[in-house]
């Protein structure tokens, strides 16, 4: 088994930036590509990205790209998001998990291991 959990939520005014961090315990997380995910209330979960089990490769949503960047530290058991240029409509809370499938996936069915989340709020 494998236990998340996020930190690094909080409010922001629209234009600023946060770092999230997953971190990891149970299981090496050089194992599992990893993906983050974010729910807004009322809405669906929504895929934001996910990274390779090495970090060399990330992919991201279109509503994120060029402004999001996923990366990992396998020796700190943590992946990270790192959101710039943020916008009222990136609040939500923002998940990570473990990808279950061999080329990632952006369903969530495809992942597991789920951390309870962290809050991001940003103002206008």
């Amino acid at each position: 088994q494998v236990q998340l959990v996020e930190s690094g939520g909080g409010l922001v005014q629209a234009g600023g930036s946060l770092r999230l961090s997953c971190a990891a315990s149970g299981r090496a997380l050089s194992m599992y590509r990893m993906g983050w995910f974010r729910q807004a209330p009322g809405k669906k979960r929504e895929f934001v990205g996910g990274i390779d089990l090495t970090g060399s490769a990330a992919y991201y949503a279109d509503s994120v790209k060029g402004r999001f960047t996923i990366s990992r530290d396998n020796a700190k058991n943590t992946v990270y998001l790192q959101m710039n240029s943020l916008k009222v409509e990136d609040t939500a809370v923002y998940s990570c998990a473990v990808d279950r499938t061999r080329d990632g996936s952006s369903w969530d069915y495809d992942y597991e291991y789920w951390g309870q989340g962290t809050q991001v709020t940003v103002s206008s």
